[in-house]
C-alpha cells in the first residue's frame, strides 16, 4: 500500500490536536497583567504539549520518509499512536488548571509514556515489513533515544507524585533530546541518494 494517506491521516490528526488545545486556552477577563498571573500553568503546559506535538509530527515526518509501504499492521500501530497523542489535550488542560499537582502531572506522564511506546510499537512494525537492508533499519538502528525516552517516562510518572516540577523537568529531558529530527534518517537518506 502506498504511505501517502497514513501521512495526511496522522497529518491533520495531529493539527486538530492542536487545535483543541490552542481552544482550550481562555483570554483573562481583565486588562491588568495581573489578571495573566493565573493563565501562566496553563499557559506552560500548552508550550509543553505544543513541543511534544511537534516533535511528534516532525519525527513522524522523517520515518515516513524512509518508508517504501505500508500494511495493515502499520495502519493499527499508527492508530494506536494517533488514540495517545489524541488525549494530550484533557492532560494538558488538566495539568495546567491544577497548577502542576501531583496526579495531573503523573497522568500527563502515562499519555508520554503510552505515545512513546505507541511510537516504538509503529517503528518496530514498519522495521518488520522492509529488509533488513533497507533504508529505514539502517537508519533506525538500536534506538536508544527511543527506549531512553521510555525509561525517563517512567521514572516521571512515580516522581511525579514526590516532586511534580522535578517530573516536569524530566519531561522537559525528553522533549530536548528529541528536538532535533532524527539525523539517522535524514543521513540515510542522503546515503542512499
Amino acid at each position: 500500500m502506498s504511505k501517502a494517506r497514513i501521512e495526511a491521516f496522522s497529518d491533520a490528526v495531529i493539527a486538530i490536536i492542536i487545535t483543541i488545545m490552542v481552544l482550550e486556552l481562555k483570554a483573562p477577563h481583565g486588562a491588568d497583567p495581573a489578571t495573566l498571573r493565573p493563565l501562566i500553568p496553563v499557559f506552560l503546559s500548552y508550550v509543553l504539549s505544543y513541543v511534544f506535538l511537534g516533535i511528534y509530527w516532525n519525527n513522524h515526518h522523517h520515518l515516513f520518509q524512509a518508508v517504501r509501504h505500508v500494511k495493515g499492521a502499520v495502519l493499527w500501530a499508527n492508530l494506536h499512536l494517533l488514540f495517545w497523542l489524541s488525549l494530550t489535550p484533557l492532560v494538558t488542560a488538566w495539568m495546567g488548571d491544577n497548577h502542576f499537582a501531583a496526579l495531573p502531572v503523573s497522568l500527563y506522564g502515562v499519555v508520554l509514556l503510552c505515545a512513546a511506546l505507541a511510537y516504538y510499537i509503529l517503528v518496530r512494525t514498519l522495521l518488520a515489513h522492509h529488509p533488513r537492508e533497507s533504508t529505514l533499519a539502517t537508519a533506525i538502528g538500536s534506538d536508544f533515544k527511543g527506549r531512553l525516552s521510555i525509561v525517563i517516562y517512567a521514572a516521571a510518572i512515580s516522581l511525579a507524585f514526590a516532586a511534580p516540577w522535578i517530573a516536569c523537568a524530566l519531561y522537559v529531558v525528553v522533549a530536548i533530546i528529541w528536538l532535533v529530527p532524527d539525523r539517522r534518517i535524514e543521513r540515510a537518506l542522503e546515503n542512499q541518494g
